[in-house]
């Protein structure tokens, strides 16, 4: 591979560029790669991030642990080909100016923690470095190529948005978790005892409409990214 050291690469990065390594001797392997991160997929889906175990993953696929680590070399190398195959291809970038583009492809990565919950608790150890993930940066910067700021300023701002999205899904998760009932019977409790405290201002915003039954709204989330573009604006002025 292009006298590269595989063996000095992250976890799963040659993987995921398709570059399988030497067959072992033995059996011919009943499962492919895709198989196997097809499968991780479902169980984290079903039961969430906790579940992404290699005898959970061995059991759905009906074989033992043992037999999964000849496939894959450590769960370390199987998240990394989870989290680009869950994360997917950008999108296709957006026309228009770079608010337009930024806002599209922040929508377009909270729609995939949305789609699957339990990507946000997949841990981040390195720079993007499997194809869907850095197609992503290079969504991010292709948007940005008119806006006047320099590559390092840009990857920052990526870095900016990308946080944004990743701690408003864990709070959205979280958040909307709550039963309606039980947002109802808490604002009840706390009430009166916030008005007893003379917490007044807050006792307003939970019996408004600000602490609704359904949690955080879309306007909510909105108001965020907006803010974060206004201040990147505010940067390019500046420049």
């Amino acid at each position: 591979m292009d006298d590269v050291k595989i063996e000095l690469l992250p976890p799963g990065t040659a993987l995921a560029w398709g570059h399988a390594p030497a067959p072992r001797r033995g059996p011919k392997p009943g499962y492919s790669h895709e198989q196997i991160v097809d499968a991780a997929i479902a169980q984290a889906d079903a039961e969430g991030y906790a579940a992404l175990s290699m005898p959970s993953i061995a059991k759905r696929l009906g074989i033992t642990a043992n037999a999964l680590y000849r496939y894959l070399s450590s769960k370390e190398e199987l998240l990394v080909l989870v989290a680009e195959a869950a994360w997917g291809p950008p999108p296709e970038p957006s026309s228009g100016d770079w608010r337009a583009a930024v806002t599209a492809w922040a929508r377009a990565l909270l729609e995939r923690c949305r789609r699957h919950p339990w990507l946000i608790d997949l841990p981040v150890r390195s720079a993007p470095s499997t194809p869907n993930l850095l197609g992503w940066l290079e969504n991010f910067l292709e948007g940005m190529a008119d806006s006047g700021l320099n590559a390092q300023d840009v990857t920052r701002c990526a870095v900016l948005v990308d946080g944004w999205v990743r701690s408003t899904a864990s709070l959205l998760r979280d958040v909307n978790a709550s039963p309606p009932e039980q947002v109802r019977a808490l604002s009840a409790f706390l009430g009166p005892r916030l008005e007893g405290r003379g917490y007044t201002r807050v006792a307003a915003v939970i019996s408004g409409e600000a602490y609704g039954e359904e949690g955080i709204e879309d306007a909510d989330i909105e108001f965020g990214l907006g803010r974060i573009l206004d201040g990147i604006e505010a940067l390019i002025g500046r420049r």
